[in-house]
């Protein structure tokens, strides 16, 4: 253990942080931190926001990306360099690359956000090429390292570098001459370890009182698993909903730096991660993906804790896809409990429909989704029906009347391979 904490301060220091900062202080912006008074006010405490979202490309990871490509030699950039990323790193290395005047090829997955692809191409131009492959992140990063290889393209990691986790701990810089209170707990997300091996190592030299909590979503809680393990532990499957995020395998340079500086790590709900966003959007007007909306979301976990104390979270990112929002919406209403599928069986006869709207739909119930089709050989049709409630509360008495009404029914939000088809 000590030997390996050793070789992990010399392949990184809090001196590499200070050193980052003056070396993307030409290419990046001081990002606000901002006192959000609506949070500060419904959790007690003193609530800043690290608006990374605010950067010329919206999300931390041109820090990262520019630390470590301004540093190669000439013989690394002889052939070009390469990348694999969900969105975020994949702009910080075409902006970078379009900065210097270096050619760049990015692999990007095949799901990720339209709005990501299209502001990639717009800050590469001509010198990026940009390959979409596979479904997730570690998809993209198989291929991209298969290229680099073929290719002898110099690979830019999006985490589990040193000049990487440089460049994202200058977001601690900024914050800590910022806030002149002191910071009690800062809260930021988790994908493959970048950022918070970053500011946590410079927070934990300037600042050792501050509790570093990390947030990973539910369905990609790579460093949780793998801090539990003791060991680097691949995920089998994960849900890549919180695309910057969702990270199957984190980085072993991250993992043990992490391990060392993170007082613990919490997982949040994707559907809470969405109920977030919203209401970051409608509430602040504050625009951010889903990754962004990570530290705000594990808030709710920790209303005691906070209650008095400073607190900071780290607003990652804000590239989010208009396209997605009804995705978003419908996961938030799911997670609260007001969104509700079912398969009902109509008695095929004149009046059943209007029997089920009459005396089992709630005066503040409403039908969000219906498919039916009438089969004139049969006694009875099924249909799917999705209702969207006002409260959650209305869903046991909806479930009272359907009852009562004899109707044949089935819940599809209990059985996730039926949702999975059907919704």
């Amino acid at each position: 253990m000590s030997q390996q904490v050793d070789q992990k301060e010399k392949a990184f220091q809090v001196e590499d942080i200070i050193i980052a900062s003056h070396t993307i202080k030409d290419v990046i912006s001081p990002t606000p931190l901002q006192y959000n008074h609506l949070l500060s006010e419904r959790y007690g405490c003193h609530i800043y926001l690290k608006r990374e979202d605010m950067q010329s490309v919206r999300s931390f990871k041109i820090r990262g990306a520019y630390n470590r490509i301004k540093k190669l030699t000439d013989e690394e950039l002889e052939n070009g360099i390469i990348c694999a990323s969900a969105g975020n790193h994949a702009q910080g290395v075409a902006y970078s690359c379009n900065h210097l005047k270096i050619n760049g090829k990015v692999f990007m997955p095949s799901t990720t956000p339209k709005q990501k692809v299209n502001q990639v191409k717009f800050w590469g131009k001509e010198h990026v090429e940009i390959v979409l492959v596979g479904d997730t992140f570690d998809d993209a990063y198989e291929k991209a390292m298969e290229c680099s290889q073929l290719e002898n393209r110099t690979f830019i990691h999006p985490f589990d570098d040193p000049d990487v986790i440089a460049g994202q701990g200058t977001v601690a810089v900024e914050l800590l001459n910022d806030c002149h209170e002191k910071i009690d707990y800062l809260f930021g997300a988790i994908g493959g370890g970048g950022l918070l091996s970053g500011v946590g190592t410079y927070m934990k030299h300037f600042s050792p009182e501050t509790q570093l909590i990390g947030v990973e979503p539910q369905g990609a809680a790579g460093m949780k698993e793998s801090i539990f393990h003791g060991e680097v532990t691949s995920l089998k499957e994960i849900d890549p909903f919180v695309d910057g995020a969702a990270v199957k395998t984190v980085g072993s340079m991250t993992f043990e730096i992490c391990k060392e500086v993170v007082d613990d790590i919490v997982v949040v709900p994707e559907g809470k991660v969405c109920t977030t966003l919203l209401s970051l959007y409608n509430e602040n007007a504050i625009v951010v993906e889903p990754t962004g909306a990570l530290s705000i979301a594990a808030l709710d976990q920790f209303t005691e804790e906070i209650k008095g104390k400073t607190v900071v979270c780290i607003v990652s990112g804000g590239n989010n896809d208009i396209g997605r929002m009804q995705e978003i919406k419908e996961r938030s209403k799911l997670y609260e409990g007001l969104q509700h599928y079912f398969i009902v069986q109509f008695p095929q006869r004149p009046g059943a429909l209007r029997e089920f709207l009459d005396d089992v739909l709630g005066p503040n119930d409403d039908i969000s989704h219906f498919e039916y089709t009438k089969k004139n050989n049969r006694e009875t049709g099924p249909a799917l029906v999705g209702i969207e409630l006002k409260c959650k509360n209305d869903y046991f008495p909806l479930m009272e009347r359907i009852k009562a009404k004899g109707f044949d029914f089935r819940e599809i939000n209990k059985d996730s391979t039926l949702f999975q088809m059907l919704v």
